[in-house]
């Protein structure tokens, strides 16, 4: 590694949060969420540490068939289902489960022809108003897909929108399940992060655990150190180059920020091309040498500015932690006014990652 920026992925952290998350719902089994290259952590390296999860969810066809390939035999499910009929016959082929939610998914089950027959979740639109077939026809989709000689299983599935809002909740959502898929004879997946860990009314047979996995937390109101989980992410480089200022310098693009005295500015090897929010402000905190600072003025593609007047030890080859064990990514992401799921997502592919 020449350029000191790095993402670690911290495999006994994800582990750990798998299982926190399982103690949490332990009537039920869990699906680790994966889409999105994992929440930017790698498909691979989550999988390889979470190798005896219960099962996989994904959005994406490719990963999940490199997945089977790899030798993955856990349950896969496709979170958004086929996209062409030739893609449900290679879910066959491959083993995968799939989410079906709209009434082409209904022909292409009836009219293809399948090397066996497909598990399918059955989603239900309860109020996210995004996917899924109104619930109010639940009974008689069940009673047609449990007809269907393509159709292994059925699972009642649906997506809860204000499960990480305490003054909103799930409870109108959940009594909309409850009322139209009450006398259905098979499994149930209802929960993902936030009501897994809030509400264990709607644990049911499957959670599907994403953002909680990757150790950081769904609520505004609590944290993820409050809720058990670790950092599954940590971000960091080093300070590349030290400049002295005196009152009236200015520092980075569009001189947005002004030095009211002398002081240190530390600048950083990381910058919006490796993911860092263009957006975040000054203030938004950084770590130098496991001291907390913040950031100054803007973020540039590649470099970003740090305070280091109270941290006179800091200098060339000081090491920076953006986030992880020690700056959680939900600090950095609410002085940036974004979410974490939106950092972790942002990491590029020019900064090297690694496991441990």
């Amino acid at each position: 590694m020449s350029r000191p920026i790095e993402a670690v992925v911290h495999s006994a952290a994800l582990r750990h949060n798998y299982q926190t998350i399982k103690q949490r719902a332990p009537g039920a089994k869990a699906f680790a969420v994966i889409k999105a290259n994992a929440y930017g952590h790698g498909v691979a390296r989550v999988v390889e540490a979470l190798h005896d999860a219960d099962a996989f969810a994904i959005l994406e066809f490719d990963a999940a068939v490199q997945m089977r390939q790899h030798g993955v035999t856990q349950p896969i499910l496709l979170l958004e289902g086929a996209f062409s009929p030739a893609e449900l016959q290679a879910c066959a082929e491959h083993r995968l489960m799939l989410a079906i939610h709209e009434p082409r998914h209904l022909c292409w089950l009836q009219e293809t022809p399948l090397l066996a027959p497909v598990d399918v979740f059955l989603k239900l639109n309860t109020g996210m108003n995004r996917l899924g077939f109104a619930v109010q026809d639940a009974a008689s989709l069940f009673a047609q897909l449990r007809k269907l000689p393509n159709v292994a299983s059925v699972t009642l599935m649906t997506h809860f929108a204000t499960a990480d809002e305490p003054a909103k909740g799930v409870a109108k959502q959940w009594e909309r399940f409850r009322l139209h898929t009450a006398g259905l004879d098979c499994p149930r997946s209802l929960a993902n992060s936030a009501a897994t860990l809030a509400y264990p009314e709607v644990h049911a047979d499957w959670v599907r655990p994403g953002i909680a996995l990757y150790g950081s937390s769904p609520f505004n109101h609590l944290s993820a150190r409050q809720l058990g989980l670790q950092a599954a992410m940590t971000l960091r480089s080093e300070v590349i180059a030290v400049q002295e200022l005196v009152a009236g310098d200015a520092v980075g693009y569009g001189a947005s920020f002004i030095a009211d005295g002398r002081m240190r500015v530390g600048i950083v090897a990381c910058g919006y091309a490796d993911g860092y929010p263009r957006h975040a402000p000054t203030g938004t905190p950084v770590l130098v040498e496991g001291k907390m600072t913040r950031l100054l003025g803007r973020v540039s593609m590649d470099m970003l500015c740090v305070d280091l007047s109270e941290l006179p030890q800091a200098g060339i080859g000081s090491g920076v932690e953006l986030w992880g064990a020690a700056l959680p990514i939900d600090t950095v992401a609410h002085a940036a006014g974004t979410i974490a799921y939106e950092l972790m997502c942002a990491v590029t592919a020019r900064v090297p990652i690694r496991s441990v």
